[in-house]
């Protein structure tokens, strides 16, 4: 009972400050940075691959926020608007990534990326899993994170990503059969 209580004071305080924020009330900003930034963080580090550009793409994220919560029309809870959002300033990221970088580099990266989270010390006990899915190609890891982790479905994942519901299940078919193989070894 009392969780439940905490998510409607969180929801009741954000829209409060959303408010507050909107009008350029900066006190009320930084509440809501305080109460959603471990969870965007979360979110940028885990789509990005990487600790370093998920803090790089957070600030991003409260940049864009700052820049855009007069447009928030309050159909949705605030943390869905944000965590939308975020989504969309990570994949815009590597757009634009891939974009000035050659294919092979981007792979390269990505690998730099994946080592570089898997060797960083975690908050929370490391897990095979969490090496496995480092372990992933990009597509089939930014499906698997957008489906099974963040909980999209295979349209939002297609229209974020450009590629078709059918690829979007396919990659997703795929990182699970990695998954699966990598786990069992």
């Amino acid at each position: 009972m009392a969780a439940v209580s905490n998510v409607v004071r969180v929801a009741m305080d954000d829209s409060t400050d959303v408010a507050l924020a909107a009008a350029g009330d900066r006190q009320a900003f930084e509440r809501l940075y305080q109460t959603h930034a471990n969870r965007v963080f979360s979110l940028c580090a885990r789509m990005s691959g990487s600790r370093t550009k998920g803090e790089e793409l957070t600030q991003d994220v409260f940049v864009r926020t700052w820049e855009k919560l007069p447009q928030f029309r309050g159909e949705s809870a605030f943390s869905t608007w944000l965590h939308r959002l975020a989504v969309n300033v990570v994949l815009n990221a590597r757009k634009i990534e891939g974009k000035q970088a050659s294919r092979t580099e981007q792979n390269d990266e990505d690998e730099e990326r994946w080592d570089q989270v898997a060797r960083a010390p975690m908050h929370i006990e490391r897990m095979d899993l969490a090496d496995a899915i480092s372990k992933l190609p990009a597509g089939a890891r930014k499906v698997f994170v957008l489906h099974d982790v963040e909980g999209f479905k295979h349209e939002e994942i297609a229209e974020m990503m450009g590629i078709t519901s059918g690829g979007s299940k396919a990659q997703l078919h795929r990182a699970r059969l990695l998954l699966r193989e990598a786990l069992e070894r």
